[in-house]
């Protein structure tokens, strides 16, 4: 049997009343608190200031900040999933579970 892909929780930047969750870099702020957790062997982009982890990336979906953490994290450094899970949740912010697929290439 082949076991399940890890999930993707999707935070969003808005509040369960449907607020707008402030300051207006939260997701580039906790993505970057979540930097250090890579992959065994892998480094952030060469050149780049800050390379975000693959497990908690900052993302705008339809004009929404939100940060994409993949569940793996959970394996790698549970207290680090604790702590994000526990920032959505003392923020009151909406989170759901789904999969964001690459964009596809326009001809």
């Amino acid at each position: 049997m082949k076991p399940n892909p890890p999930r993707e929780i999707f935070i969003q930047g808005l509040t369960r009343a449907g607020k707008v969750f402030r300051p207006s870099d939260w997701a580039e702020r906790l993505a970057g608190a979540m930097s250090c957790f890579r992959p065994e062997g892998t480094v952030g982009a060469i050149g780049a200031r800050i390379g975000y982890s693959p497990y908690c990336v900052p993302n705008t979906i339809d004009g929404v900040k939100c940060v994409i953490v993949n569940e793996a994290l959970r394996d790698v450094e549970p207290m680090a999933w604790d702590f994000v899970m526990n920032f959505a949740r003392d923020n009151d912010l909406q989170t759901f579970e789904a999969c964001l697929l690459p964009d596809v290439p326009t001809q």
